[in-house]
């Protein structure tokens, strides 16, 4: 990268960037643009590209890799019943993991689950573990998937 290479890179990124932009940003950084974001990005698109930036730094290539890193998270949401961290099955994929290693992973996250204090328990974790094989199986295929319903913001209250 030339001297005033960065200069203008981060001159672009102070720009304000459209809902289409930050999205497709925070794909790039993120791997998938979260659920909240997607509802975020329409309102400002500010807050998506920053934690867009916070994720790749965390998540990007050091000792471990992107791959293990997404595979750690997902196994975490399948430790806790978490959908909202199983969804990173998807950025996983995208870092290369195989269905072996995302099986292996959710495998890992389900036997924690009955190890954690105060945890799900292993049964539950199953289910979550066979979610992210649907879902894994689902995104390669190009078929649609979910891994939450739509939220319906009534607290059961409507």
């Amino acid at each position: 990268m030339e001297p005033g290479d960065k200069t203008k890179e981060v001159s672009k990124m102070a720009e304000k960037m459209t809902v289409e932009q930050v999205n497709e940003y925070m794909k790039k950084q993120c791997g998938f643009v979260p659920r909240m974001f997607q509802i975020i990005n329409t309102v400002t698109p500010e807050p998506g590209r920053t934690f867009a930036d916070f994720y790749a730094s965390i998540f990007g290539d050091g000792a471990l890799s992107r791959k293990v890193k997404e595979l750690m998270f997902m196994a975490g949401g399948v430790s806790y019943c978490s959908p909202r961290c199983i969804i990173h099955v998807i950025p996983a994929i995208n870092a290369g993991a195989t269905t072996g290693e995302i099986f292996e992973a959710a495998s890992v996250g389900m036997i924690l689950a009955g190890f954690v204090p105060g945890g799900p328990g292993i049964p539950y974790a199953f289910e979550y573990a066979l979610k992210c094989l649907d879902i894994e199986a689902k995104y390669r295929k190009g078929e649609s998937w979910e891994y939450l319903p739509a939220p319906k913001f009534d607290h059961g209250v409507f």
